[in-house]
């Protein structure tokens, strides 16, 4: 079995919780958003508009570098994801350094 990161369990943590969103249309509809994690097979047009929310919404942004979103929240064509609550984004950023890349 694989051993997963501890970023990534948080994300899954966060799904659970219902303290995130997925989907590009999702995340226009949202008023608040502390962190945004992009997949590394998304296309250029969705890295630039998770970039837009990430300045909209003041958050961080984060590529994905050894899995895709699809195989991290086992959602089909999973491409940008959004994390609605402030302590599992900060918790997400403080151990993402292995499996993401900070964009900004």
């Amino acid at each position: 079995m694989e051993k997963k990161n501890k970023a990534i369990t948080l994300i899954g943590f966060a799904i659970k919780a219902g303290k995130c969103r997925i989907g590009t249309n999702a995340i226009a509809t949202l008023k608040r958003v502390y962190l945004i994690v992009v997949c590394k097979s998304a296309s250029d047009n969705t890295k630039k508009q998770a970039k837009d929310y990430g300045v909209k919404f003041h958050a961080n942004v984060l590529i994905t570098v050894n899995h895709t979103l699809e195989e991290i929240t086992y959602k089909e064509n999973a491409k940008m994801l959004a994390i609605t609550d402030r302590d599992f984004a900060k918790s997400i950023q403080e151990y993402a350094e292995s499996e993401f890349s900070i964009q900004c």
